[in-house]
């Protein structure tokens, strides 16, 4: 069993899993809010590499990844965080990526990279099942999860391949359009949620416009994780203290404790 998987090996749980962007508002950012989000009821945490065309981010992931790209974060730097973080952590990461970045960097010396890194999978948001087999060998043979995302609008068909294909848990999207944190979820979302469990009994973790513990408590019960990325990147940008991310993420972890 992978780290990932452990993560929902225990019954009745429903895990936090927070999105940061490496490099924004700084790497020094980074550093520390990873640890705050690991001691703060976090069960896993996402780090997205920064990418200049990431056409699934909304407005609020969009900025910060630009951001860090002024920064100067690059692939290789976002291996060195991930190292130090390994170090300060013992929650699994993952990396957030677009395929271009991964590509560009080597397959299988990315993904060699990630493993002496500590990354414990890859989710890649424009990777298609097509595309993907060799990376998934990769990832298999240095021990990480390839995981995959199912929108609304997936086929049966689809589903039912990225039930085989993906590994530690598969990605639910709330919407069908790009992240951001949304007043209310689609009436429909319960619908989707159980279409795909008649058809896997792998982890599912629903991400994509989630932002508020009231929103979390009202998915718990039918998902196995959920996913927040830009209210967390909102509200590093409002506190440089990183206070009111503690506070969120503590508040995220007792709606999901709720039946």
């Amino acid at each position: 069993m992978s780290r990932i998987a452990s993560v929902f090996a225990k019954p009745n749980y429903t895990a936090f899993i927070p999105y940061i962007t490496v490099g924004y508002p700084s790497i020094e950012a980074t550093l520390k809010v990873v640890p705050i989000l690991a001691n703060s009821g976090s069960d896993l945490v996402e780090l997205g590499i920064p990418f200049s065309d990431p056409v699934a981010d909304g407005v609020t992931i969009q900025k910060s990844s630009f951001h860090a790209l002024q920064n100067g974060v690059t692939p290789k730097v976002c291996l060195e965080v991930a190292q130090e973080l390994n170090q300060r952590v013992k929650v699994p990461l993952v990396f957030m990526s677009y395929f271009n970045p991964i590509f560009n960097y080597g397959l299988e010396k990315f993904c060699d990279a990630c493993a002496n890194s500590g990354i414990d999978g890859l989710i890649i948001p424009d990777l298609s099942l097509e595309e993907g087999c060799e990376l998934e060998i990769i990832t298999q043979n240095h021990g990480m999860d390839l995981i995959y995302l199912l929108t609304p609008t997936s086929t049966e068909e689809r589903i039912q391949l990225i039930a085989e294909k993906s590994r530690g848990f598969i990605y639910l999207v709330s919407v069908t359009g790009v992240t951001g944190a949304r007043d209310d979820l689609p009436l429909d979302l319960e619908a989707f949620v159980t279409k795909v469990r008649r058809m896997t009994d792998k982890p599912l973790c629903l991400g994509f416009g989630i932002s508020t513990p009231e929103q979390a408590r009202r998915i718990q019960r039918i998902v196995n994780g959920v996913i927040v990325g830009s209210r967390i990147i909102q509200l590093m940008g409002e506190d440089k203290s990183l206070s009111l991310v503690q506070d969120f993420a503590r508040q995220m972890r007792e709606a999901l404790e709720k039946s």
